[in-house]
């Protein structure tokens, strides 16, 4: 029996830029949605929307039939807040707001199994085969094809950043500039030469440290993302793309003149 390996990873390791969807609605069929276009992977969220395990394993489930890697950024919590994604078999986990590197280090250990961390070891979910496979090729399946996202999003982790990269164990760094911006008086200004600075500061510090990076949108043209660096790109979200074509819709509806009212309409007696 073999595990599924992260189409993230072999993009990457291929030298290709994968994309990815971030999708805040919970329905499974849009899952596969993404999967049809052509993503290589989609970021699902359990920080700011009302999801539930069970919905987030249909999730991943959906994600697995399209060969689509599958991303859940975690309650910022315990270590089973982080383990259970990857037990229902995620790809990979995204913790938010590490500010520190010894919160870094944390996470690791908290997710990977010796000889990176201490992870408390299960095997009885869909990403173990329910116990259908060696010991040794879970942990080594685990370690090796499952990814850890750090996202640094304060001041306070820009100035640990160079550190926090050279933690061992964990594989991509993505910069939020949202609340960057916010944390620093700039809310939403993602284009200020301060927000730009801090997102060229993380690029830096991943790429000493072989981390890599992942853009949470196009903050930038993909040209200039790609030369700083960036190799998963997040194209946008489902709320937005949704948002966008029903204003469209009704907006192109409104500026169209009516037609004449019809008559009243009678029943034939």
């Amino acid at each position: 029996m073999k595990l599924r390996p992260s189409r993230l990873l072999r993009e990457l390791r291929a030298g290709r830029n994968p994309c990815t969807l971030k999708l805040n609605l919970n329905d499974p069929r849009i899952v596969e949605m993404a999967g049809l276009a052509g993503a290589s992977a989609v970021w699902l969220c359990n920080e700011h929307v009302p999801n539930d395990w069970t919905n987030l394993e249909n999730q991943v489930r959906a994600a697995r039939l399209h060969d689509l890697d599958s991303i859940i950024r975690v309650s910022k919590g315990s270590y089973s807040d982080y383990v259970k994604p990857f037990e229902m078999d995620a790809t990979a986990i995204m913790v938010p707001h590490v500010t520190t590197a010894d919160e870094a280090r944390k996470v690791v250990e908290m997710t990977r199994f010796l000889p990176l961390g201490r992870r408390p070891m299960d095997g009885g979910n869909i990403d173990g085969a329910f116990c259908q496979i060696p010991v040794a090729d879970y942990l080594h399946h685990s370690n090796t094809e499952r990814l850890l996202i750090l996202q640094i999003e304060s001041p306070e982790a820009l100035e640990n950043v160079e550190a926090i990269a050279a933690v061992p164990g964990f594989d991509v760094l993505l910069f939020g500039p949202g609340d960057y911006s916010h944390l620093i008086g700039k809310a939403g200004q993602i284009g200020a030469p301060e927000v730009v600075a801090a997102r060229k500061r993380v690029a830096a510090a991943a790429l000493r440290h072989g981390k890599y990076l992942m853009s949470p949108g196009m903050i930038a043209p993909r040209a200039e993302l790609e030369a700083e660096g960036w190799r998963i790109l997040n194209l946008g979200a489902d709320v937005v793309s949704l948002g966008s074509a029903f204003n469209k819709l009704v907006a192109d509806y409104q500026i169209v003149a009516p037609v004449a009212p019809a008559s009243v309409y009678r029943s034939t007696p």
